[in-house]
């Protein structure tokens, strides 16, 4: 029926009630906007929730949850849950890393129980209940609010029958529309049922009821003034920093505006359009809030498989280290680091681009157990060689051959350093027994160096007390037995063996010169042969120089390797120190092959000679 009949009727009728405009087409296109009420259940799925940043956040929100389950709608649920096990896999993640990067297996791994998952399944489950059973009463209050409707048709039938015949209340008519506006849910099934038949009895009422048009002014007027603060309500949206809010606010002042009776037709058009326009805005923000958050979730998923392409294409054969998995290792955790920090894919693609990416890290990290595994094998294997070099070791450390057994020693610290790493708990022991042995011999070899030095003092003490003697006689009135004395010193000196070589050509001179100081009194050839071949002997002292230069150098280098060993062995020196130390070892064994270079000269020139 039009508005425009029902005007007419509305003129001639002379009740002494006040009037209600009925629904008529123009009015119900409020009951339909572009995003009907069906579009906040969209809504609640699209609803952007709140970041949680750790597992404790998303208990204490479940607490308030269970506090109020009118808080727990089940986008944030969901999200919640999908959270939570994101950061508990994160985490578990973590002690595996650390696990493995202590000795373990990712295999060997064992959680701990977790009481933050029980006490979030807990209430998982306490909110579940109370979620069915609000429902549950949710859908009783339906049931008793549809048969509420049914009782409050039934009145409006009687009192349209009651109009036909005798007049009825107008205020009876304001009471029903009151109670019917008053009852809120029903069942959705009969929803659009009920609302077709209360449409109905009120177009009747109207089309049979007389009404005094003062009364219907009067309506028209406090209709006209309701649905402007609406619109009013409606055009201050516009400003609202949360769209997803404004919009839900919207959808209320459609029900509002809705509810609202009608008003004067001159004005009918006006006003909704107005309220449409400030709707149109609100609208188009709704969408284009949407539209973005589509094309961020977009680039999400872009970035998302930018590192799965990455992890899948990690090349395994060339992590073929203990170093190198573990570097590898640190990639992947930043990957994942990254992975959290990125917000939601599309929600189609969502749960798939997960499954790759869960698959790619399980891929890894199942590699590295199995290389892991293997390489537990390698140093058990590895743990006997060794084993058997301290054996090698152990039956050499008491030789006193010193050189052969030295070359052996070295050839046995490189054999050593060959040899790859055995597990952790071995590390130090089988090293130090390995250079315990070595340094046991170095230490032997030492102290007969230092005996060396000790009989070189004891040499060049005897030869000083010769000198001494010499000085003694007068050599102006040397006697027979003098000349005899003399000759046995001389005897005595050529037998005696080395000095320290730094004293040997100044103590040589000091003999020289005391004896040249006897002239022809004694017999000097014998001594003179002697010292002949003494001083043959001193004149290979730049040779022993030289060789013990080199000596020391090869000991030197031996100490420094055998320190490198050490930190090959231990893998915790740093690297920086490390090169230090290769690089002064290079400097010696340089050194080393310059000074047996000259004593191959020396050797050669003697030859010639």
């Amino acid at each position: 029926m039009s508005e425009e009949l029902n005007t007419e009727n509305t003129l001639e009728a002379k009740a002494e009630v006040a009037p209600v405009e009925p629904i008529v087409e123009k009015e119900a296109e409020v009951e339909a906007p572009a995003e009907s009420v069906e579009s906040v259940d969209e809504e609640e799925e699209k609803e952007v929730i709140a970041p949680v940043s750790s597992r404790e956040e998303i208990i204490a929100r479940l607490q308030e949850m269970v506090s109020d389950i009118s808080l727990a709608k089940r986008p944030e649920l969901e999200s919640l849950k999908q959270s939570f096990y994101k950061l508990q896999r994160a985490a578990q993640e973590e002690q595996i890393a650390a696990f493995v990067a202590g000795g373990g297996t990712a295999e060997e791994f064992k959680p701990e129980p977790d009481p933050l998952e029980e006490q979030f399944r807990k209430l998982l489950n306490i909110i579940k209940e109370k979620k069915a059973a609000a429902q549950e009463a949710l859908e009783i209050v339906r049931k008793e609010n549809y048969k509420k409707k049914l009782a409050l048709l039934d009145r409006f039938k009687a009192l349209i029958e009651k109009a036909n015949t005798e007049g009825a209340s107008y205020n009876e008519f304001k009471a029903i529309l009151q109670e019917w506006k008053e009852i809120k849910e029903v069942p959705a099934d009969k929803a659009n049922e009920l609302w077709k038949a209360y449409q109905q009895y009120a177009e009747q009422f109207y089309d049979i009821q007389k009404l005094n048009n003062e009364f219907r002014e009067y309506d028209f007027k406090k209709n006209m003034e309701a649905k402007i603060a609406i619109c009013e309500e409606a055009e201050k949206l516009a400003d609202e920093a949360d769209i997803v809010a404004a919009f839900r606010k919207l959808q209320k002042l459609h029900q509002d505006y809705r509810e609202t009776g009608p008003v004067s037709k001159e004005s009918r058009e006006e006003i909704w359009t107005r309220f449409k326009a400030a709707s149109t805005v609100i609208n188009k923000r709704h969408q284009q809030h949407f539209e973005e958050l589509k094309e961020k979730e977009k680039e999400n998923l872009d970035q998302k498989t930018v590192i799965c392409e990455l992890l899948e294409g990690i090349e395994f054969d060339k992590l073929t280290t203990f170093q190198s998995w573990n570097d590898k290792t640190q990639e992947v955790l930043a990957l994942q680091k990254k992975w959290k920090d990125i917000g939601f894919a599309p929600a189609k693609q969502n749960q798939k681009i997960f499954e790759r990416f869960r698959a790619a890290c399980d891929a890894f990290f199942s590699r590295k157990g199995e290389f892991f595994k293997q390489a537990k094998t390698d140093m058990t294997a590895n743990l006997e060689k060794k084993t058997a070099l301290c054996e090698q070791a152990e039956a050499l450390k008491e030789s006193t051959d010193w050189k052969a057994t030295g070359d052996k020693l070295a050839e046995l610290q490189k054999q050593w350093r060959e040899i790859g790493p055995v597990q952790k708990k071995y590390t130090n022991t089988i090293w130090k027994r390995f250079i315990g042995a070595c340094d046991y011999f170095y230490e032997q070899r030492d102290k007969n160096t230092s005996f060396k030095k000790h009989e070189e003092n004891a040499n060049l003490a005897a030869k000083k007390e010769i000198i001494a003697k010499l000085k003694a006689f007068d050599a102006a009135n040397l006697t027979d037995d003098d000349t005899q004395a003399i000759q046995q010193l001389i005897d005595e000196w050529n037998g005696i063996g080395f000095v320290p070589f730094k004293v040997k050509d100044k103590i040589a001179a000091e003999f020289k010169a005391v004896v040249d100081s006897f002239g022809g009194a004694v017999s000097t050839k014998r001594g003179r042969q002697s010292q002949r071949g003494g001083a043959a002997r001193d004149a290979g002292s730049p040779r022993e120089r030289l060789q013990r230069q080199y000596e020391q150098k090869k000991s030197e280098i031996q100490t420094y390797e055998n320190n490198l060993g050490f930190m090959n062995a231990s893998s915790k020196t740093g690297n920086g120190f490390v090169d230090a130390i290769k690089a002064k070892i290079e400097t010696l064994k340089k050194e080393a092959d310059d000074l047996l270079a000259q004593i191959k000269a020396l050797d050669a020139e003697e030859d010639q000679n």
